[in-house]
């Protein structure tokens, strides 16, 4: 008798389903993430202050010494995918690196078989990422905790409402490199290979079918290094981010969405060294 056509996609899921972290495991990758993120965020960053001379005017010196700290830490997220790939599929190739973080077309939910068709669903989902923008998290999380608000210092809002800190950026080409490569390493080898590529597929011997669920609330309290954003994150991870790479078994999925805001920090970062934004 012919075997079904999906058989081979549902063996996979199977030996997917046979290799669940436990939730030390768990733990410990999501502190391999944290502790870099909060250690060069808040102790790096702290220690050197404004004493980089970055061509970035004197008023943006921390805030770019920041991202660029925080750049490192992302580098470092990649890394670790790397090494668990390594270790787990016995080779460090792109096929094994596409088998092991779900890189591959979005599969049909029912049928478990890769629909093309299914890329589609990018669009309604960039909506909904554009228009979660506008709910007010950030505010009620500055209510409910004054004390770890973001610093004026730090703020990007804070830099482009400054006629003065935006001009000094005039002409500064190094910070759209800084925000490219910060977007590469936030949006599609960092943050989101580890989270919804190793992470993710991993996660449901310990939390079961609500493990996209875990998921985007473990990333949300990832962000210790920016804690005004956890609330923001955690609403962005649950239903922007892991629901959809969960679903269609693709983090392609949620690389796409979280994609979007590395696309508008780098034209508005283009347009703060052309002097336009």
């Amino acid at each position: 008798m012919t075997q079904p056509v999906s058989q081979p996609l549902r063996a996979s899921s199977n030996e997917e389903d046979e290799g669940q972290y436990s939730l030390r495991t768990i733990l410990v990758i999501w502190l391999a993430a944290v502790v870099p993120m909060v250690v060069l965020g808040w102790g790096a960053a702290g220690l050197l202050g404004d004493s980089l001379d970055l061509g970035v005017g004197d008023q943006n010196r921390e805030a770019f010494t920041r991202a660029g700290l925080l750049t490192l830490g992302l580098i470092w997220q990649f890394i670790v995918v790397l090494i668990i790939v390594r270790r787990e599929e016995g080779e460090l190739s792109w096929r094994a690196v596409s088998r092991r973080c779900r890189l591959n077309v979005p599969r049909d939910p029912k049928s478990g078989l890769p629909k093309p068709k299914l890329w589609w669903w990018l669009v309604p989902l960039l909506v909904a990422e554009a228009l979660f923008q506008f709910l007010p998290l950030t505010d009620v999380w500055d209510a409910v905790f004054p004390f770890l608000g973001e610093p004026k210092k730090y703020s990007l809002d804070a830099i482009v409402s400054s006629p003065e800190r935006k001009q000094a950026l005039e002409g500064a080409w190094q910070i759209l490199v800084l925000f490219v490569v910060l977007g590469l390493f936030n949006t599609v080898l960092g943050e989101e290979l580890l989270f919804r590529g190793i992470l993710l597929p991993k996660m449901r011997g310990v939390f079961g079918r609500r493990d996209w669920v875990a998921n985007g609330v473990i990333f949300g309290l990832y962000h210790l290094h920016q804690p005004w954003t956890i609330l923001h994150s955690i609403t962005h991870g649950v239903f922007l981010f892991a629901l959809p790479a969960s679903r269609f078994r693709s983090t392609w999925m949620s690389i796409g969405v979280h994609s979007g805001q590395t696309v508008f920090f780098i034209f508005l970062s283009l347009g703060l060294v052309l002097g336009a934004a």
